[in-house]
């Protein structure tokens, strides 16, 4: 029986980046060729990237994604490839071609749209109708495309068209619930139809989304037969044996930890570089606040661009306290980033000489605050001006699920790493990170210091503050906030689960009338189930309590 060799292109294919994309698979197809495949396998949507939103309704965009598919068919021999394009015929489709002897000799339609979470897929495309069957080296080879996979039909139709092997090319987004989601429904499809499969996914940060590639391969009887380190980039080769219905990984690069903390911090690095570096940016401002979450926030920062492209501003005010000095500076010194100190006590003086007469008969509240918070707003957005440095912003989702954050203020940011990273997430990957560092350099390492991940959270906003003077402690907050946001839970679901119901209700009375501070708030890696956004959009205005 046949025996086929494929090349899975595990890579990062851009939005927008149509030429880039297009010598991109060139070069891959070259790679191919020469390494003996006779199948290349390309992700989801290849040649336009995704999602490509809105670009899909521009003619001239979708003309240079029909000529880019068009030549590289025009470049093929002995290989062939599978590719994902946008296929315009009037109305779109999101398309699989099958490129060999140097023509487009087939093309199938992704069959079922996906519009729920981040995918508006209805928005753009029509469904396709049938699934994809073609003959390479004596292998019946199926192939449909992404959400297909995740109804029995498409795959059902491709083995009762003769199919052995079904590709499966994706452009699926990763969080931190997905890879089992995905290795379920691939273990059912090959059980039901007897077919290996083939899932080959997209790898990069765009936007809002984060694609892990994660490849997998599953044997006919449904036993994984490898699965491809998540962010990692590569070619990666595989054979696949009819007589067994057995396919067999080459080679394919390893990661020593694989934990969920290893993965997750992998997810936030290449969210953040991929953002960065995509649309241009020399390099990144923070500001430092002796805290976990910017120091969290810095460590990324510096894995994810070098040291060298990293500006951190520490601006003390008369809460500030000593730990808060000493965790800052021993942090920019140890990862050698540029590092600045800049009072902002005279600025807030300022502030308040002139706010002074109108604030007359008023007692001090959260407004001193707040002006505090925006004064080092104002300050870092100056430096990231004169400096062209884009601003990270260092909230984190319980932050941002409270309102705990002062608009114009800590919320300022053209990125947030940790929009979609609970607190307590932030605690296990900030411990996690300095035992990374620990293997790598002795037991003595650290990459985030240690007072500062065991001190009491504290904005410094006024004397002896802590954050739970202000919300629940943050193992009880978060436990509240996931019930009600990824999974929906009413409040009376969460009280019978066994929370004090006056927590209940004050945590998602805050959620509900905070909305209007997240339509505000930079835009971050979707790491979660449910990330605020365009995965889970609220009325501001709502008379639903």
């Amino acid at each position: 029986m046949a025996v086929l060799r494929l090349a899975l292109a595990q890579y990062d294919f851009p939005v927008g980046a149509v030429a880039a994309n297009t010598a991109k698979v060139r070069d891959l197809m070259a790679r191919a060729s020469e390494g003996g495949a006779s199948l290349a396998v390309f992700p989801e949507l290849t040649i336009s990237g995704y999602p490509p939103e809105d670009l899909l309704l521009r003619p001239s965009f979708l003309a240079a994604c029909q000529d880019a598919i068009q030549g590289l068919a025009a470049g093929t021999n002995g290989l062939a490839a599978i590719v994902g394009f946008p296929h315009s015929l009037g109305e779109v489709y999101n398309a699989a071609a099958l490129l060999r002897g140097g023509e487009i000799a087939q093309i199938t339609h992704k069959q079922i749209l996906p519009n729920y979470g981040v995918f508006d897929d209805k928005r753009y495309f029509r469904p396709g109708r049938t699934s994809a069957v073609t003959v390479i080296d004596g292998v019946r080879v199926g192939y449909i495309v992404c959400e297909d996979v995740w109804q029995a039909e498409p795959a059902a139709a491709a083995a009762a068209a003769g199919a052995e092997l079904i590709v499966v090319i994706n452009a699926s987004p990763w969080d931190d619930a997905k890879q089992a989601a995905r290795e379920e429904v691939l273990v059912a499809r090959a059980k039901e139809t007897g077919c290996a499969l083939i899932y080959l996914n997209l790898i990069g940060g765009q936007d809002e989304v984060v694609y892990d590639g994660g490849t997998i391969l599953v044997n006919g009887d449904g036993s994984v037969a490898a699965r491809a380190p998540s962010f990692v980039d590569a070619l990666l080769w595989a054979e696949f044996d009819a007589s067994s219905r057995t396919l067999r990984a080459l080679d394919w690069p390893t990661v020593e930890d694989t934990s969920h903390e290893a993965t997750l911090y992998a997810a936030l690095v290449r969210g953040l570089r991929d953002y960065i570096d995509k649309n241009g940016f020399g390099g990144v401002l923070l500001g430092l606040s002796g805290g976990i979450d910017s120091a969290l926030t810095l460590a990324l920062a510096v894995d994810a661009l070098g040291a060298d492209r990293v500006t951190a501003v520490m601006m003390p005010m008369r809460y500030t306290s000593q730990l808060s000095l000493e965790g800052a500076r021993g942090q920019t010194e140890r990862l050698g980033v540029d590092y600045h100190v800049i009072s902002i006590e005279p600025m807030y003086e300022a502030f308040m000489a002139q706010l002074t007469p109108v604030f007359a008969g008023k007692k001090a509240d959260v407004t001193e605050e707040n002006l505090q918070s925006r004064t080092r707003g104002v300050t870092l957005m100056a430096l990231s001006n004169k400096h062209s440095r884009l601003l990270l912003a260092t909230g984190n989702k319980s932050e941002m699920a409270v309102g705990y954050a002062t608009l114009y203020g800590d919320m300022c940011g053209a990125y947030a790493p940790l929009k979609d990273v609970y607190k307590t997430e932030v605690y296990r990957l900030s411990r996690w990170r300095n035992l990374a560092e620990q293997r790598r350099h002795g037991a003595d390492a650290w990459f985030i210091p240690p007072a500062v991940i065991e001190r009491p959270p504290s904005a410094e906003l006024r004397e002896n503050q802590t954050d739970q003077d202000s919300l629940p402690p943050y193992d009880e907050l978060d436990a509240i906030l996931a019930r009600f946001i990824e999974q929906e839970q009413s409040q009376a679901e969460i009280i019978a689960a066994g929370f004090d119901e006056n927590t209940v209700h004050r945590v998602v009375r805050l959620v509900l009338v905070n909305e209007f501070k997240r339509r505000q708030s930079a835009p971050g890696p979707r790491v979660t189930t449910r990330a605020f956004g365009r995965e889970r959009r609220y009325p501001i205005t709502s008379g639903w309590k």
